[in-house]
This record gives structure tokens, sequence and C-alpha cells, in this order.
């Protein structure tokens, strides 16, 4: 069905309409329904709001009361007439004028998973977490490459055929970090934790998970390593470098990592060897134990930062493998490039892949009760 537009100009609000309810609530803010007909609706609905919202925010499986998007829309048709600032181009006002509707009293029904509110309070969290980790890496980036080991380690764990294992923040219990696959990795882990401290101080929805605390420390540690690439490329001049990466890098790029926030923590650690000792393994071992999580030589040579100290060490010696050389050259041809696009993309790609494995998301996790707001006592 044809997107239908609540305001012409300017667009104000552009759903896809999945059903007649949604429709009948948009007719019912045309000046010529009765107040018989207009009551006919008022009832609670449910109302299957579409997964995105052209121009304006998106909004997923909401459950409202018809009379929150009718007054959603009569205030904001109203403000757009008296000056056009809730027109598309700021869509914030409209997510915060919803925001405020869903959450007071009588105006709306429970909502599940990962409605409006909780969309943003994950968000807001996840930003002050970034903030945490990408700050304590800049201060230990002689960390970075066992920070991304740890990471690698505590999702090599996967286990395809029991689906057991993965990314679970198992790594961070004493038999399993003392394992020798894990020797050298308790500087990173204890960063964590000092970070985690932080992070759970300001947190308003529970402790963070070490299963999502050591993924994200992978994400802010190969970031760095992305903008020091673009500084290096500008002289060492690190404004200029920053610019470049947000205009060039991969930024960008991070959308379905980022939606993957919630894994729960194991009480117990993995299963012992399930992962080589990436320093002693052989290529054909490192081959076997990527294809055996679902991967190949390609997803091995984009990973080499995360497999040693040194990545083009790594590199070097992963090229002596036929099958995974022709990787490895284009990944190095990439680096050289302005962008990187076809190794930063690649790399996001297979960790995203990696840091899911076998993990059930809990797309609630870290949201909290909103305060409620009585609309009798604002003015609009």
């Amino acid at each position: 069905m044809a997107a239908v537009s609540f305001l012409s100009a300017p667009t104000l609000l552009r759903f896809r309409p999945r059903s007649l309810p949604l429709i009948c609530c948009f007719f019912a803010l045309l000046p010529d329904r009765s107040k018989e007909g207009f009551a006919a609706i008022s009832k609670p609905m449910t109302l299957p709001l579409p997964t995105q919202a052209k121009d304006a925010c998106r909004l997923e499986g909401m459950f409202l009361n018809a009379w929150v998007l009718q007054l959603a829309c009569v205030v904001a048709i109203a403000a757009a007439a008296s000056g056009g600032c809730w027109k598309a181009q700021n869509p914030v006002r409209i997510v915060r004028l919803m925001e405020l509707v869903a959450t007071s009293g009588p105006f709306a029904e429970v909502s599940y998973a990962a409605d409006l509110i909780q969309r943003r309070q994950r968000s807001e969290f996840q930003s002050s977490i970034k903030d945490t980790l990408s700050k304590a890496i800049k201060e230990h980036s002689d960390l970075i490459p066992s920070i991304l080991i740890l990471a690698l380690n505590d999702a090599m764990t996967y286990d395809k055929a029991t689906k057991s294992g993965g990314p679970n923040g198992s790594i961070r219990l004493s038999p399993e970090i003392g394992r020798p696959e894990n020797s050298g990795l308790s500087a990173s882990l204890d960063l964590l934790v000092d970070a985690k401290k932080e992070i759970d101080s300001y947190s308003k929805g529970g402790p963070i998970s070490f299963a999502d605390l050591i993924q994200y420390a992978a994400q802010s540690a190969i970031k760095k390593t992305f903008i020091d690439s673009a500084i290096k490329k500008c002289g060492g001049k690190e404004d200029k470098g920053i610019f470049l990466y947000s205009v060039y890098g991969s930024n960008g790029q991070w959308g379905l990592f980022d939606r993957q926030f919630g894994r729960k923590d194991a009480e117990a650690p993995d299963p012992e060897g399930r992962i080589p000792q990436w320093n002693k393994a052989s290529v054909q071992e490192m081959k076997e134990k990527f294809i055996a999580i679902g991967f190949g030589p390609r997803q091995l040579a984009v990973m080499s930062a995360f497999l040693g100290p040194d990545q083009l060490a790594t590199e070097s010696f992963l090229s002596t493998d036929p099958d995974v050389r022709p990787w490895v050259e284009k990944y190095q041809r990439s680096r050289e490039t302005v962008s990187q696009t076809d190794y930063e993309v690649d790399l996001i790609t297979t960790l995203t892949k990696l840091s899911t494995l076998g993990q059930q998301i809990d797309y609630e996790a870290y949201t909290y009760p909103p305060k409620k707001i009585e609309l009798s006592k604002l003015k609009l």
C-alpha cells in the first residue's frame, strides 16, 4: 500500500499502514468527522505501526490507544502550522512528543520489547558505554591487541553442533582466563573490570554483562585502529585524521552490531579444548577452527588483528596458505586506500556475526520504568 502522509507540506509523518485501524485513525483527524464517528474508534486497539517511519522516526510494534496517535498528530499539525519547527527535518521533537504521550497514564497500553522509550534508553546507555570504553582504551592503547584476542577467544568457544559457548562472558571466570590460550589477557580483563565499575555506577537499568562489555570493548579498540590509520594518512595530524575517518570511514556500518545489545553472562566456564593457541597453531588449524564456527579463509584473513600483537607478522604467516593469501593481499591493498572500505566493512561484518554466535539477545536489557508525566500539568 502506498505511503500515507499526515501532512503534505512540510512532510511530517509518513507511514506505510499495514491495517485498516491505522487508516481509520488518520481519517479520524479530518474536520468533517462527526463526534459520534470520532468516538467510535477511540477505544483501545492494537496499531501495527511500521518498522520504519520514513522522514520521522523509527517505531516498532507499540500498543497504543487510538487517542495517542490522534493527540500526537493534532499537536504536531498545530506546531507545524505555527512555524514548521516539527517538520521531518527535526524528527527528535516528534520522538519526544510520542515518548511523552506514551508514558502518560491512561493514554498508553503496555508496549512490548523494543518500543520507542526503551530504544532511547538503550541508545543513551550504549553511547555512554562507548565513551567510557573509548577513554579507557585511549589511555591504555598498548592493550588493544590483547582486548581483541580476549573478545575473539570469548566468542570462539562456540560449538556449532551443540549451539553452546560463544561470546557469553565466560572468559572472565578464573578457570577459563587461566587457560594456556588465554595467557597474557589478564591485564586487558582487569581494564574492563575497572570500566565496568564506572559503567555500572551510572547505569539506570542494571549492571552491564561481561558478555556485552567484552564485545563492545573490541568495537572501541578496532575503531581506534581505524582512526589511528586515518591519522597516519594525514601525517599524524589528529584533527584531520578524525575528520577523514568521519567522512570516508566505516562509522556508519556498525548499526547491526549496535543492535545486538543484551547478551547474558554464563555462570560456568565453557568447555576446554575449543580454542587453539593462536601463536602456536598452524594456518590449517586456524582455518579448521574458523570453518567449524561457520566462517572461512576470508574471515580468517580479515580477523588478522585479533590473532596476535603484530598484524603484519600474522598476515605474513597466514599468506603461506594458498586459500588465505588472496584475502590477505586484498585487505592489505584496502588498508592503503583513504577509506579502507573493503577491509573495514568486512571486518565489521565478521565481528558482528562472531559477537552473537549462540547468544539470545535480550532487547529489553538495560531498560527501566520511565517517569510518569501528568499531561494535565503541562502547557503545550
